[in-house]
């Protein structure tokens, strides 16, 4: 595969995968009793975000490696999805 490609490919995964780390372990300000004057209650208490990139980096990553190998070493790949079109007659 084309470094282009994987870089690409990385790219999205990256996007993707930051999405579904962010919100794990998220402790809002109304659940530590304490919320900062002039923000919203459900406001992160505590935003660790070298934690959430760290994470969301090294997960993206092995989903890289993964896709890599299903791709490049099995050759499974988009296409090896079945498509079920209607017939019309």
């Amino acid at each position: 595969m084309p470094i282009f490609s994987v870089i690409a490919i990385y790219f999205v995964i990256w996007w993707l995968t930051l999405f579904v780390v962010l919100p794990v372990g998220l402790r809002t300000q109304a659940e530590e009793q304490d919320v900062v004057r002039g923000s919203t209650e459900s406001a992160p208490a505590r935003f660790s975000a070298w934690k959430v990139f760290g994470a969301t980096t090294l997960l993206a990553a092995l989903i890289q490696l993964g896709f890599t190998i299903l791709s490049d070493v099995y050759g499974i790949g988009i296409d090896s999805i079945p498509r079920f079109a209607p017939t019309f007659y």
